[in-house]
């Protein structure tokens, strides 16, 4: 059996990154093989994966990238808030970005495609990923937008490295106008969208079942303050307007001038630059939205620990 030496580990280490004692067990069953060592990880890595599957992952990271006239945000989530600072991790919600700046938003086939610089596919690199840090994670989502001329503008929200944060935010703008100016634009209203949250483009967008709840609650509300039919359906108008407003992004004041609202923004440069602007599309990610985190009894974790 061949010498398992240091040296040989800290290769096997630095080739996959798992722990030393993980390293030094492969060497010893492959006969200090390092490629052999190798695959071996990567099936322990599988074993691994499956086991910490059942486990929810509502942490993580957003990545956003956007080149020219298109654009991508991913979210690739992992059990703990600890793994958004592991520059393995960063890199890997880095590298799906890029694949999905070329794939699109198909989780299957971002999967599918070869991880930039790993040699194996993304879903094999995330696998050795869970084996290397031991949590349980998974590309959730992921959406491309493009734009024919014009720009795709980025936005991340508290951002721990470049284009990778908790909120990440795209804005698709139409236009052949100027490309700085439009850049510029778009970075500021997808800093709009971080802060404001639209839920729809326009009014013509907004889902038919929400408009049809918020004008039933708004009816009844106008109903009770006993006025004529005719003043209570103006009031329901009204509503409906602020309504819009709240929710859609081309109707909200805009955050960074808090005096025009955004339509009346696009309109306005689009003068500027002599060519109209429009805002064709948006993305927010916020990390962990609509994921049911589990409950945890700390006290009943430790004591379960303890064998109590």
């Amino acid at each position: 059996m061949a010498e398992i030496t240091a040296s040989l580990v800290k290769e096997l280490r630095e080739k996959t990154g798992a722990g030393m004692m993980d390293c030094k067990k492969a060497l010893g069953e492959t006969a200090g093989d390092v490629e052999a060592a190798i695959d071996w990880l990567r099936k322990k890595g599988l074993a691994a994966a499956a086991k910490k599957a059942g486990r929810v992952a509502a942490e993580g990271l957003v990545g956003v990238a956007a080149v020219g006239t298109r654009g991508v945000a991913v979210e690739v989530n992992a059990e703990t808030d600890f793994v958004a600072r592991n520059e393995q991790f960063q890199g890997f919600v880095s590298a799906v970005a890029a694949v999905a700046l070329d794939k699109g938003g198909d989780v299957a086939a971002i999967n599918a495609a070869e991880c930039p610089g790993a040699g194996k596919t993304v879903a094999e690199q995330l696998t050795a990923l869970i084996a290397t840090i031991g949590e349980n994670m998974n590309l959730r989502r992921a959406v491309r937008l493009e734009v024919s001329s014009g720009v795709v503008a980025s936005y991340v929200h508290s951002s721990i490295a470049p284009g990778l944060g908790k909120i990440g935010c795209l804005v698709a703008l139409e236009s052949t106008g100027d490309q700085a100016r439009l850049t510029e634009l778009g970075k500021q209203l997808a800093m709009h969208v971080a802060a404001a949250n639209p839920q729809f483009l326009d009014p013509s967008s907004v889902d038919v079942a929400a408009l049809e709840r918020e004008t039933a609650v708004l009816t009844d509300q106008a109903k009770a303050s006993g006025k004529p039919a005719a003043v209570i359906e103006k009031m329901v108008e009204g509503r409906i307007r602020k309504y819009y407003e709240e929710v859609c992004l081309v109707e909200q004041i805009f955050v960074i001038d808090q005096e025009n609202k955004i339509s009346k923004v696009l309109e306005t440069v689009g003068k500027e630059i002599g060519a109209p602007v429009k805002l064709t599309g948006f993305v927010r990610f916020a990390l962990g939205e609509g994921i049911e985190k589990e409950e945890k009894d700390f006290a009943a974790e430790v004591a379960a620990q303890l064998g109590r």
